[in-house]
């Protein structure tokens, strides 16, 4: 199994956080008047509730005269609902009167609403507004939010280099976020050099003020050898550190390693139950590699109707794999009962997906009538589909259709062609049929040296077709060779 894995799918990006509060102000509004409360004995909760309401009316009251710390202080009240009923258009009015005087908190506090459409009807533009006067200030969630926006092109221009800007000044203030991202960043080549050296130092910092989805990554990069030295015992590591704070994908890659013995001593049973974790949270691949797993008995009793449950699971998430997979079992009758209109709908959706197995299935299928009714120019559909996608035995049937004219309309140019594909890859019955029509010169120049040399490479690999029309060809006079090609 490939766990190489394609960081696109993990690199979205995490959103903007709406309820920062300022510690220094709200210590100030929890700790108003703290001197007459020295020694008190403790409130009972009538009391202490009228005290808050007591704390906001005095807030209240400097914040109507203009007070800008006060105002945002009764912005934060109402969005939290300390000594006042909760109101989000309260806190975004107040929020706006401290933004307005410059306050940088509130800037940022009020681009959040506008973000998330609370208080405020939903606004990309006055976020990135808000946001930007907030980020000029230093403010460092701002300017990773502002970093986001850039990056998704909400409110503003989708610009990878600025993202990267905003991303860097909020990650040298030590924003977790914002360090994953500048990883991210770097490490895909986003309006910046790829460096992944670079994405393996900012992965690192993330890593260690918590972010989950840094250490996968970083021991992705280990088990790849980007940035570092390939070293599996590294990636097994940070896998580890990620699964066991529940990240999902980390539990499948460490499933995956115990089970190849990578970086680790081999160990079905191990590798079962941190494929089992990932499964049971919902990922898709694990969730397949486990039916694999009941499927064929490694590391836990041999299960079919088990096996077919997780393929159905990871089937109906869009799984390709689980969808060819589920396919088969309809067709063999392995914990499920037979279904040809089963098969066809799973493998069909596989097929569609781009599955390469799945396309060359379906071809089959219509060109045997299996299942379907038989169509040669479906056949020829999804053979040519799998061809394109450099399956070598696609290929071959793809060569095979324009030589018979089944499906499609007689070529050997064609044939030659597909043909030669396969063969490159050494693709024995390709090699087979391209050399013997070298030899006949169909559908190319005839080259009976080429074509011999190229029967000998497919006799070398066991197929035996090949040797016996190299004995027919030494046998018969040139003009009498047998026109066939498979």
């Amino acid at each position: 199994m490939n766990i190489k894995r394609e960081q696109g799918k993990r690199q979205e990006m995490i959103g903007t956080a709406a309820g920062v509060v300022s510690f220094v102000v709200f210590c100030l509004i929890i700790l108003s008047g703290c001197q007459d409360d020295q020694g008190a004995a403790p409130q009972p909760e009538s009391s202490s509730s009228s005290i808050k309401k007591q704390r906001f009316e005095r807030w209240r009251k400097a914040a109507e005269r203009g007070d800008a710390d006060a105002q945002y202080s009764i912005g934060v009240m109402y969005a939290d609902g300390v000594g006042v009923e909760q109101d989000d258009k309260q806190a975004a009015k107040w929020y706006r009167k401290a933004a307005e005087q410059g306050d940088a908190d509130a800037q940022f506090q009020l681009g959040a609403r506008y973000y998330n459409g609370l208080g405020v009807k939903q606004d990309h533009t006055q976020a990135a507004k808000w946001y930007r006067k907030a980020a000029e200030q230093g403010i460092a969630d701002a300017q990773y939010s502002l970093g986001v926006m850039y990056h998704s092109g909400r409110g503003v221009k989708q610009d990878y280099k600025q993202a990267v800007e905003w991303y860097r000044k909020a990650a040298e203030q030590g924003n977790s976020d914002a360090q994953f991202q500048l990883g991210a960043m770097f490490y895909h080549g986003l309006g910046i050099k790829q460096d992944h050296r670079q994405a393996v130092e900012w992965y690192r910092k993330a890593a260690g003020q918590g972010i989950a989805d840094a250490p996968f990554l970083i021991g992705v990069m280990y088990y790849n050898g980007e940035g570092v030295k390939r070293d599996p015992k590294q990636a097994v590591e940070w896998y580890r550190i990620a699964a066991e704070q529940g990240d999902a994908a980390a539990q499948h890659h460490l499933g995956l390693m115990y089970c190849n013995g990578e970086g680790v001593k081999q160990d079905p049973e191990q590798a079962v139950e941190w494929i089992r974790k990932a499964a049971e949270q919902g990922n898709a691949r694990a969730q397949n590699d486990l039916g694999e797993k009941y499927s064929y008995g490694l590391g836990v009793k041999q299960d079919h109707k088990q096996a077919v449950e997780w393929f159905r699971k990871a089937a109906e998430q869009g799984d390709a794999k689980a969808q060819r997979n589920l396919g088969v079992r309809y067709y063999t009758g392995e914990g499920v009962k037979q279904d040809p209109k089963q098969v066809l709908e799973w493998i069909r959706k596989a097929a569609e997906q781009g599955d390469v197995v799945s396309q060359i299935s379906l071809g089959n299928m219509y060109t045997e009538g299996e299942g379907v009714k038989q169509d040669q120019i479906q056949a020829v559909k999804w053979y040519r589909k799998a061809a394109e996608q450099g399956d070598a035995k696609a290929q071959l049937l793809l060569g095979i259709r324009y030589y018979k004219g089944e499906g499609v309309k007689q070529d050997y140019e064609q044939a030659v062609a597909w043909y030669r594909k396969a063969s490159e890859q050494g693709y024995p019955e390709a090699q087979h049929n391209l050399g013997f029509m070298y030899y006949q010169g169909m559908g190319v120049k005839q080259d009976q040296e080429q074509g011999i040399e190229l029967l000998l490479k497919a006799a070398r690999q066991g197929f035996d077709r090949a040797k016996r029309t190299l004995r027919d060809l030494r046998a018969l006079p040139k003009s009498n060779v047998p026109k066939q090609a498979k």
